[in-house]
């Protein structure tokens, strides 16, 4: 059986909007990513103190994990108006942990080792890895917006 889904181009743009002293200092940046033939957007809701799994990668399709090598784009977004959430990314050997304060967003672009990924040496000369698993967590209950696209 063929699929009946036809690819289509994700475009992500990112604006800045502000005016310092009579002078637009804002900036939008857009960009596009080809040949995306599955979307996946959830809220997610995190109760207090509790770390929750938001995405895994590995390289079969299961239940809540997808396939690292297929992801072009992930967003989370944090929809609380007032707490934190802290992510935690994680390769096989090793994780960093980022917050993420109350109704922003955190990117990646790619899962696999191409550009992105979690450090794992000085930052001088930096060993990419492979994403295996995105967490949340938060000391208070918090909803966020997990958008992921795949090729």
């Amino acid at each position: 059986m063929a699929s009946t889904i036809t690819a289509g181009s994700l475009t992500v743009k990112i604006t800045e909007a502000i005016t310092l002293n009579g002078s637009d200092m804002g900036s939008t940046n857009t960009f596009t990513v080809g040949a995306i033939n599955e979307i996946n957007q959830r809220i997610v809701s995190l109760d207090a103190s509790n770390l929750r799994t938001l995405f895994e990668f590995g390289a079969v399709i299961s239940s809540g994990t997808f396939i690292t090598s297929s992801v072009q784009y992930v967003r989370i977004t944090n929809k609380d108006d007032t707490n934190p959430v802290s992510l935690n990314l994680a390769t096989a050997s090793s994780n960093c942990w980022v917050d993420v304060a109350a109704g922003q967003s955190f990117i990646v672009s790619k899962a696999v080792n191409t550009n992105q990924g979690v450090a794992s040496a000085v930052v001088g000369t930096p060993t990419l890895a492979d994403l295996v698993k995105i967490t949340g967590y938060s000391a208070n209950a918090i909803d966020l917006d997990c958008y992921i696209a795949l090729t």
